[in-house]
């Protein structure tokens, strides 16, 4: 199986930058496309930004692409999502996941990955 564990979040005056990170234990070969996605409360599940591992091509929502950047630590076999000028609409829960195969044209569709987080909150004011 795969653990993913979301760190990084906390609460940030609008602005300021955040880098989470999210840390994948146990069977990693389980997972080559790895994603952000946020839940705000009462809100939709959106993603955010994937990252496929063996092609290392990086995914983002058109609306998020100018300030925040997804990237592969492979050392430290972590996923990371530097968010900078931070907004209070970018206030949510932030979590990890992962899925098998391909992230092109199935990154954004939540119910397409098996692992998940128990998720990061990130509170803008």
């Amino acid at each position: 199986d795969v653990q993913l564990v979301e760190s990084g979040g906390g609460s940030v005056p609008a602005g300021r930058s955040l880098r989470l990170s999210c840390v994948a234990s146990g069977n990693t070969w389980g997972g080559y496309c790895m994603a952000w996605f946020r839940q705000a409360p009462g809100k939709g599940r959106e993603a955010v930004a994937a990252f496929h591992i063996i092609s290392r091509i990086a995914y983002y929502d058109d609306s998020l692409k100018a300030r925040f950047t997804v990237s592969r630590d492979s050392a430290k076999n972590t996923l990371d999502l530097q968010m900078n000028s931070l907004k209070p609409e970018d206030t949510a829960i932030y979590y990890c996941a992962a899925t098998s195969g391909r992230c092109d044209g199935r990154w954004t569709v939540a119910t397409a990955f098996a692992y998940w987080g128990r998720g990061t909150q990130v509170t803008v004011s």
